[in-house]
């Protein structure tokens, strides 16, 4: 099986609203402070928008502490260093608790970050030339997201019934003989001038300046999309009144404001467990 993607150092930029105080029980060590772990874009911004406006009002202190991979993030959480993180989609925390044998769960879901096809060779998916290279994230999850997102711009097919774990032994049909490169999710925007297209996770596109709905050949729907990012906590505490705070502002007309009129449709809000 295709292993998750490779961890990178983490960036811990431990962002607190409020001042410390007396140690207790939480992962940060400081009063009553709920420590989040999250990538930076859009997670760390929405973030950090309900620290700075809604937390203090809500009687919430929030650190962040942002990484630069998706494995950190649960492994930290998983021991205990982070008390939430918000980065992830629903089948990649499943799958993660399948292969490394975390209890994660989901608290709620505020927003959908859209996958998108990135090319400095074309304009449109189907102007790909026959034998072209595509790249995509080389992790289960989110490579099975990829390919089916190719399959909605009908450049390839996949058997019916392939799942969210679909890899590229369930490509049925490729009439432009395209190569599929697989790559660590974090180094598909570097990897442009190298392929012909790269399937890029909304975080990292972001994070090299690439705008999804500008900048994109291809972005996901938000129709039925499984991919929502969640709000993760371990199973035991997903009524840790801190986390039932953030749950609440990660949701509210505020924080769904801030996400329309930051990204522009980059990024958009839902609402749901």
């Amino acid at each position: 099986m295709r292993s998750s993607v490779i961890a990178v150092a983490a960036l811990a930029l431990g962002l607190t609203a409020c001042g410390s105080g007396t140690d207790s029980g939480s992962a940060g060590g400081k009063d009553d402070t709920l420590v989040v772990g999250a990538t930076a874009v859009p997670a760390g911004e929405v973030l950090t928008y309900v620290r700075d406006h809604l937390a203090a009002k809500a009687g919430l202190k929030l650190e962040i502490k942002e990484f630069t991979d998706y494995v950190l993030p649960n492994t930290a959480l998983q021991e205990g260093e982070l008390d939430a993180n918000l980065y992830q989609n629903q089948p990649f925390l499943d799958d993660f608790n399948k292969s490394k044998g975390t209890d994660l769960v989901s608290v709620v879901k505020p927003y959908l970050p859209p996958m998108g096809v990135y090319s400095h060779q074309v304009k449109k998916v189907t102007e790909l030339a026959d034998g072209a290279t595509v790249a995509v994230p080389n992790d289960i999850t989110n490579e099975g997201r990829a390919l089916k997102l190719l399959a909605a711009g009908g450049v390839i097919g996949l058997k019916a019934g392939a799942g969210t774990d679909a890899s590229p032994a369930d490509i049925t049909s490729n009439p432009r003989h395209l190569k599929i490169r697989e790559l660590e999710a974090a180094q598909l925007p570097r990897s442009l001038d190298d392929v012909d297209a790269a399937v890029i996770n909304n975080n990292y596109a972001q994070d090299a300046g690439l705008s999804p709905t500008g900048d994109a050949i291809l972005l996901e729907s938000a129709k039925d999309n499984p991919y929502a990012n969640l709000l993760a906590v371990k199973r035991g505490d997903e009524d840790d009144p801190r986390v039932r705070k953030l749950a609440k502002l990660l949701v509210s007309p505020e924080v769904r404001a801030f996400i329309k009129d930051k990204y522009h449709g980059s990024v958009l809000p839902v609402t749901g467990r």
